[in-house]
């Protein structure tokens, strides 16, 4: 990222609605995404949509990759319509006096079905049956033939199974309830919580402080942990060899905590028997065992919604009186 330090805000001098408006002084805020009206909308008259970076007071941003981008010396507040933020040069801008917020838990439902849609794809195989029903819909006499093929993709159900959660954040503890509510059992992990904690999401749920505890336990495993140095690779060699034997794995957080040829290793021998993911990469599209999907993860019109509703309120509260709720680098 590179920027101009000479013209480095460092404080926010606040300006009244009334006398912005009189001094013919508008916010002028950027999308480097699509960002759905539903949040733009409740800009007010001190706001202004514009076309042009370099003018930008605000940045409203989705995935679009800001580390390489040359800032404007306007710019004072950045607001990510969702919860990750490895796109963002958080440290970076922290040192140049620019807030970064994000959007926890607007989206958590959108990912929580799509969870529970991943266990049902793998323990099914729906993809596969679909798939078979399309190769044959030529076949006049196709629904005879399917009583004899579906025998191959029957798969099995998942209550009474255990699903480990690795991260009990706002994704995680939905998740938790989702599957308890389908029959499933619950063991629950994460280094930042205690028991107590842990009890208030689910007192059914089986809290553990060891990691190899749950992958050892669970017969699906779903990860909702942030994209970090520490947690980079996490899912490596010897995580899969503490799992069980054809443990189903899902993967809606991302792709870089998982270590790909670990992966690809372990579908192989079968102590994987289907990876769920939401993150397409060059090696994984070509897993035998892989179901991979397209980043669907937030991509509902509700998520969409919420993720940026949330985002421009927390950037007006900012810009009008200093408040920083949701503040990532700060």
């Amino acid at each position: 990222m590179r920027r101009d330090s000479a013209a480095i805000p460092c404080t926010l001098v606040c300006v009244s609605t009334q006398d912005r408006n009189e001094r013919g002084l508008m916010y002028k805020v950027h999308c480097l995404n699509n960002i759905s009206s539903k949040g733009l909308d409740l800009l007010t008259d001190e706001y202004e949509l514009v076309d042009d970076p370099t003018q930008a007071d605000v940045f409203l941003v989705r995935s679009a990759n800001m580390h390489d981008m040359e800032l404007p010396p306007t710019l004072k507040a950045v607001a990510r319509a969702g919860a990750g933020v490895n796109n963002i040069p958080l440290e970076a801008l922290a040192e140049a006096g620019i807030p970064v917020f994000n959007t926890p838990g607007a989206n958590a439902n959108a990912v929580k079905e799509l969870v529970v849609a991943g266990m049902l794809l793998a323990s099914r195989d729906l993809v596969g049956g679909i798939g078979w029903v399309r190769d044959h819909a030529d076949d006049p006499e196709v629904g005879k033939a399917a009583e004899k093929a579906k025998k191959a993709f029957a798969g099995g159900e998942i209550a009474g199974k255990t699903l480990g959660v690795i991260g009990l954040g706002a994704i995680g503890k939905l998740v938790v309830g989702a599957a308890e509510a389908l029959g499933m059992q619950v063991v629950g992990y994460d280094p930042f919580m205690d028991a107590q904690r842990a009890a208030a999401i689910s007192a059914d749920m089986r809290f553990t402080t060891d990691l190899d505890d749950l992958l050892a336990a669970s017969d699906f495993i779903t990860i909702h942990v942030p994209a970090t140095a520490d947690t980079k690779g996490m899912i490596d060699a010897d995580a899969f060899a503490t799992m069980k034997d054809g443990v189903v794995f899902l993967n809606f957080s991302r792709d870089s905590l998982v270590d790909d040829a670990a992966m690809a290793q372990a579908l192989e021998s079968g102590k994987v028997s289907r990876y769920v993911t939401d993150f397409a990469n060059s090696q994984v599209v070509k897993m035998e065992g892989a179901i991979v999907l397209p980043h669907l993860g937030a991509s509902t019109a509700e998520a969409e919604d919420n993720c940026a509703v949330m985002a421009v309120q927390e950037v007006m509260d900012y810009l009008a009186d200093g408040t920083k709720v949701h503040c990532v680098n700060l």
